[in-house]
């Protein structure tokens, strides 16, 4: 059977001695209302029906119930969040509005005045804030970036065939942009304005990300984080943007950023067709996500005062939704459940020494971006 290499819950990861600073508080999943025995079936069921698992980290009422990693992943180890990183560069541009720095009907051109193409189309000149956070900047095909022209040269001079807010086309560029604005208002890449305001607080150490040739943080990926990192960012939404007794994120943001702005399809059993905030998904169950390729997800369920956050190396991200929706979510109960020693010593034996299979190849996006060749993670 494929899994995980360590199971932790506080009592593993002390015995390792790789507690970061300020983690998350450590509890039994009995005791939080969650079923050992239903996580067990989720981490049976997704290495049977998932390529390649990387981590799992269960959040349940502020506590981690459930952790564990695929060796060689561990959770000192960065991961690279491919375009779960989008979600960080929403919380930049909402931190910026906060702070009067921009608003999000500003116009994009109004940024750019010295890379406004020479006859730029009235589409062009609609285009918002707004626009680049919900995908809807009016692109038919997303913009080609390559390290030659300045991106943000070619992300205006590129076709906008709709109208602005009227067409969902998922676009990295356009990530790319907020980040581009947040710098152009704040004088700090994203990553700068965002540490102290974000990382510092909620104690998440040393996070990398890829800059375009500019020297702008590429925003729609590329951030380098470890599990825990992911699960606090998604606690912090949970909490409405509140830390430790401190609001890091206005909650009106966190209320817009998070709920449906979009439309983006109308299949009722797919993820990706349940509306689309300030880049974040909307989920089936109530839940929302952020998400990036290969099956990096930070799922947030309001519902069930919980986070889930998987990284992970395969082709399928529905199969890997899939597979939380039917074995992790009937696992939360409203209240505490008795302690069940049996089926949590099953889980943690059934965690012991897994790894990630033999001959696994690692897919591999390969995006423009200077700075280690993270891609490839």
């Amino acid at each position: 059977m494929r899994g995980v290499a360590a199971w932790g819950v506080m009592w593993c990861l002390t015995a390792v001695g790789i507690l970061q600073a300020d983690p998350l508080p450590r509890s039994e999943p009995e005791a939080q209302g969650v079923s050992s025995a239903q996580i067990r079936d989720f981490v049976e069921a997704a290495n049977e029906k998932i390529d390649t698992l990387h981590s799992l980290m269960v959040v349940r009422h502020g506590h981690v119930v459930a952790e564990g990693w695929w060796a060689p992943e561990g959770p000192a180890k960065p991961h690279v969040l491919h375009s779960l990183s989008k979600s960080f560069t929403s919380t930049a541009v909402g931190l910026a509005v906060a702070e009067g720095k921009l608003s999000i009907d500003d116009t994009v051109l109004s940024f750019f005045p010295d890379d406004v193409p020479e006859t730029p189309s009235d589409n062009l000149k609609k285009m918002r804030i707004r626009d680049l956070l919900t995908m809807s900047t009016g692109h038919q095909t997303q913009p080609t970036f390559n390290s030659e022209t300045p991106w943000v040269k070619t992300f205006l001079e590129h076709p906008v065939p709709h109208k602005p807010g009227t067409h969902f086309q998922y676009n990295s560029p356009a990530t790319y942009m907020c980040s581009a604005i947040v710098q152009k208002v704040t004088g700090q890449t994203v990553l700068e304005y965002l540490t102290p305001r974000l990382f510092v607080p909620l104690a998440i150490e040393t996070p990398e990300w890829l800059e375009s040739p500019q020297g702008v943080s590429v925003g729609g990926w590329g951030l380098l984080l470890r599990t825990e990192d992911i699960a606090k960012f998604g606690q912090l939404y949970l909490q409405r943007g509140k830390w430790q007794g401190k609001q890091l994120v206005p909650a009106e943001w966190i209320e817009q950023a998070t709920s449906k702005q979009v439309s983006n399809g109308s299949d009722p059993s797919r993820d990706w067709d349940q509306g689309y905030g300030f880049q974040f998904w909307r989920c089936r169950h109530g839940a929302y996500r952020g998400d990036g390729a290969f099956g990096q997800f930070c799922i947030v369920l309001p519902e069930q005062d919980a986070v889930i956050t998987i990284t992970a190396d395969t082709k399928d991200m529905q199969a890997e939704l899939n597979v939380v929706w039917e074995h992790l979510l009937p696992a939360f109960q409203d209240g505490a459940l008795p302690a069940n020693p049996e089926e949590l010593s099953k889980l943690k034996q059934a965690l012991s020494g897994l790894k990630v299979p033999d001959g696994h190849e690692p897919n591999v996006l390969r995006l423009p971006g200077r700075s280690r060749a993270a891609e490839s993670q």
